[in-house]
């Protein structure tokens, strides 16, 4: 992963520091809630190794932070058990600093109503 000049700039060692790969998957299936992945999808959009997604997610699946269905698996919908994750809350606000606050709404306004056909295809 990397951030911008900028970033790296105006941020103390402490904010650098990488998120775990919990908090990635985390903050990737977050970012995405609207949608659930295979393992093997969010290893490939986070670059990580599978093995360490899988076992992100069953982790997170024990705190009750992800949802398993099949092969796909999703952030949970309990709004108050995803806030008051520590990593959470970490993740967010590094990706805020970087990228700005998201505007939810907004975004749903202009997104398409089907997914790409790479990713429905691969998700099948």
């Amino acid at each position: 992963m990397s951030i911008d000049r900028e970033t790296f700039e105006r941020s103390s060692e402490e904010e650098l520091e990488e998120l775990s790969s919990v908090d990635r998957v985390l903050g990737f299936l977050a970012t995405n809630d609207d949608r659930a992945f295979k393992a093997r999808t969010i290893a490939r959009e986070i670059e990580l190794d599978v093995g360490a997604v899988s076992t992100a997610l069953t982790r997170l699946k024990s705190r009750g932070l992800v949802e398993h269905k099949g092969t796909y698996w999703a952030v949970t919908s309990d709004e108050r058990r995803l806030t008051s994750h520590e990593g959470y809350a970490r993740a967010t606000a590094l990706f805020n600093e970087q990228f700005g606050e998201e505007d939810r709404e907004e975004w749903k306004e202009h997104a398409p109503d089907e997914p790409h056909p790479s990713v429905a295809d691969e998700d099948q």
